[in-house]
Parts: C-alpha cells; structure tokens; sequence
C-alpha cells in the first residue's frame, strides 16, 4: 500500500452560527487532525482509513488515507460500521415509544414472541442490561450468512441467559438482534426498511446501505507479525443484521451525529435525543468515566463528555464520538479487522478541535421577561449548614450550584404544575417544590424530601427533626 493521502475542507455552506468568520477550522487545526489520522493509520496499520470532523452542524474536515480500489478514500467511501448499527435501531424503538405503541418499561414479551429474552425490559434492552449473551449461537455469525439462523430461536445458544434481566451491564448481541425484529413486529416490515424511510431519507443519508454500494472499502485482517493482508467475507447476517451490519460514509455519519446532537423533529425530537445520552448503567455522579445510555455509548475523557458508539465486522472498525459542549463530532472509518486506534482517533479528532479552537459561547441576554415569583427563588439557600446558590435559566429552569467544597448541584427543568424535575447527577428525576409561607414569600425548597431554607438551619419548623431552641452557640 502506498502512502496516500486526501484532505479536505467543508463539504456544505449550511453554516447556522452567528460567528461565520470561525466557521472554519484554523490551518494549525488542519494540520494536527490530519497527523492525528496519519499517525493513526500508521500506528494502527490499516489498509486504509478515513476521518471527519462535524462542528456546529456541518462537516468541515475529513481526509483520507491508505488506499481503497487504487484510490485514496473519501467522504463517500462506504465503510461497515458494525456496532453503530445499534444506535440506529435505537432510534427506531424510541420512535415507537414516542408514537404510544409500546412503553420502555414494558418487557419484550408484551410485543414480541420470543424464546428468549421476553421478560427483559425494552430499556434493559437498549442498555445491554437484559443479561442476555454476548454472541449469537456459532459458528462465529459476523463471518457467517444469517441462512444459517432463519429464526429468532436460532441464534441463541446452550445458555442465553446468564444473568438475571437488569442485575448488571453486560454487552448483548442478540439483544439488539430482539429489538429489530420488534420493529419488524410492530411496523409490519423488515427493520432496515423501516430505518430507510422514517431516518435515513429524511437525514439525508443516501450513502448508508444494509449491504455495501460502490465505492466501498473491502475489508482485510492484516498479519499480526508481517505487511501482509487476507481478505474477511463480508456476508448478510439475517436476524443478527440490527446489531452490526450496516455500511455507511464520514460525510453520513457526520450528518447522524448532528442529529445525535440537536434531534430533528422529522425523527426524533431533541429531548428524547437527550434522554438516549443518559446513563442506564454505571454511576451518573460526577467523576464517573464511562456508560451506556439507550442504545449510545458514554465516555469521560481528558474532561470531555463524549457520546456515540464504536463498532467492529470482521475487516472493519468504526468510531463515532459527539461532545455537545463544543458542538463537535468525530469519526473515523477503517477496513481492517481489529484496531484500538480507530475509536481513539474518532475521539481524539473532538479533543483536538477543542484544544485548538475550543467553542465560542453564545452571546449572553437578559430574559426577556422576568417573573417575580420566581425571581424570589433566586440567591443563596441552605442545606442544613451547606451553602448553595439558586439561579434561574433563560428557559423557566432552575441551576443549584454548591458555594463551597463539595455539594451535589443540578439542573432542573420547569414543568406545567409549577414545580421542577431534575436533569443531572443525584437529583436525576427528582422533584423540586418551592413551598411558600403563609404570605406568598418562599419558605423553603423541597427536593425529593431535602430541605432547604434561606438560614443554616432557619428555626421555623421546615427543618425535619427541628432545630435545637438554643440557637448557634
């Protein structure tokens, strides 16, 4: 393989930010993300690879590297993406969910006869908690046609459950293998055709296929030992396609995760988006370092919050990572059968645009309106002796900060009945209550039973057990 190379710049004049002049990336910015790419496909020895950058909407960086058919890979060059596919589907069940047809918390077997799996949870599901193997029953399915697992009963083995539904994380195949033909159920067609009309088409993404169109990459297993390659089949593997087969391109992965960022209403709107990016497993107190949400992979690294997925096929190693602080995606596309490198590039082309040219913020505004009810709110309150600050959100939500070390803040959205649910970290779900004295002003805050008051320990009876009648001494 020689070494080529391909660079480029945008794709698109879709540019929605009032800052256009930054709209592109710097010429120092260029250069260290086509290193990082160089560097990886070098480190990684891949036959070739692709990488993109998205920011604020569009892509606005890719380049290419190795050769696929005698030419340097593009944009449009069609890679398999493997375990992305699971992101996809996700976005299908969450659409049935959205419409009233089936209820997460529900378990498979409500809508789906199944041999196996039927009393997890759709939730449990997505988030790889259904104690479900692994892998689908042998000989070895990414490398094998699906002709040899006609039915759902087929692709599990000797032991499908290995531990009880919603006990612990453990990564499942044949899971998501359920969840497409629970589309399938519900929708009355093939889950891919599903994915095609009510995601695909109106995304844009006419170069994401259930099996490959030209150009595509062929994939390789490379010798660990010498420069030498061997071809990997590259079959369609019937019932177990959901989780892994799709084919696509940087420049429609770039597109996916935009909508990965800000939803899109022709097919999910922005907050159920948001809930995807929520952890189901692990801890979702500050420090935590790595997740699964339904259906996308969560990471914390070099204090970025990334979201996406990887995926891998026998030939093929893809990496998809989205950081909604700095607006930024990255991806990376590989033909060969096992790298580390590829999700490490993926992430590392974000990091990298972040360092270079970290976001430039909206500009701040006043509210346009101001209600004194909930201006009131505002300012410090106390948690027992714990100081904190109240501030209110230019959306109606409310922002509790701790004063001092240590503190759990979050942030709460607004709902109709006037009160607030929690966004974030321990308060996640909970309900904040401004519970006001007989004279309209506010007496205390009420968050899932945690009080606090305008005074360290106010002796005015909001404190549960009371407050000695001695005072501060």
């Amino acid at each position: 393989m020689t070494a080529l190379y391909a660079a480029s710049g945008p794709v698109s004049s879709d540019v929605t930010r009032e800052d256009e002049q930054f709209a592109e990336l710097l010429p120092v910015t260029r250069r260290a993300l086509l290193h990082r790419v160089a560097v990886g496909q070098v480190k990684g020895r891949m036959p070739s690879l692709v990488g993109a950058v998205m920011r604020d909407g569009r892509m606005v960086w890719s380049a290419g590297r190795g050769e696929v058919s005698g030419e340097v890979p593009g944009i449009r060059t069609q890679y398999r993406i493997g375990s992305i596919t699971k992101t996809f589907v996700a976005v299908l069940v969450l659409r049935l969910r959205d419409e009233g047809l089936l209820d997460l918390n529900d378990p498979l077997g409500k809508y789906l006869d199944t041999p196996e799996g039927g009393e997890a949870t759709l939730a449990q599901l997505l988030a790889h908690t259904s104690g479900l193997a692994a892998e689908a029953r042998g000989p070895w399915w990414e490398r094998t046609d699906g002709a040899l697992r006609p039915e759902l009963a087929d692709i599990f083995g000797e032991r499908p459950q290995l531990h009880p539904a919603g006990r612990l994380h453990h990564y499942s195949n044949p899971g998501y293998a359920l969840l497409g033909a629970l589309v399938e159920q519900v929708r009355g067609e093939s889950w891919y055709e599903v994915l095609r009309r009510e995601v695909l088409v109106p995304l844009g993404m006419d170069r994401t296929t259930l099996v490959p169109e030209a150009p595509y990459a062929e994939g390789w297993a490379v010798h660990p030992w010498a420069d030498v390659l061997l071809p990997e089949p590259a079959v369609d593997t019937g019932r177990m396609a959901p989780a892994g087969q799709l084919w696509s391109t940087a420049e429609d992965l770039c597109r996916f995760a935009e909508f990965l960022l800000h939803g899109d209403d022709r097919v999910l709107a922005a907050e159920t988006i948001a809930q995807m990016r929520v952890p189901e497993t692990g801890p979702q107190e500050p420090g935590w370092t790595s997740g699964y949400g339904l259906g996308l992979q969560l990471q914390r690294k070099e204090g970025h919050f990334l979201f996406g997925h990887t995926g891998t096929m026998p030939g093929f190693v893809a990496g998809l990572w989205v950081s909604a602080e700095e607006g930024t995606a990255g991806v990376a596309l590989a033909n060969l059968t096992s790298s580390f490198e590829t999700a490490a590039v993926a992430a590392d082309l974000v990091r990298t645009v972040a360092e270079h040219e970290p976001r430039i913020p909206e500009p701040w505004r006043p509210l346009e309106l101001a209600d004194p009810a909930l201006l009131e709110l505002t300012g410090p309150w106390y948690w027992g002796s714990t100081p904190f600050a109240l501030r209110l959100c230019a959306d109606g939500g409310l922002e509790l900060s701790p004063l001092g070390p240590g503190g759990r803040g979050a942030r709460f959205r607004a709902e109709a009945d006037g009160t607030w649910t929690g966004l974030d970290g321990y308060y996640l779900g909970e309900t904040l209550r401004a519970v006001r004295s007989a004279d309209g002003a506010p007496g205390h805050l009420d968050i899932g039973t945690f009080v606090f008051t305008r005074e360290p320990y106010a002796p005015d009876g909001a404190v549960p057990g009371g407050v000695d009648t001695g005072g501060w001494r």
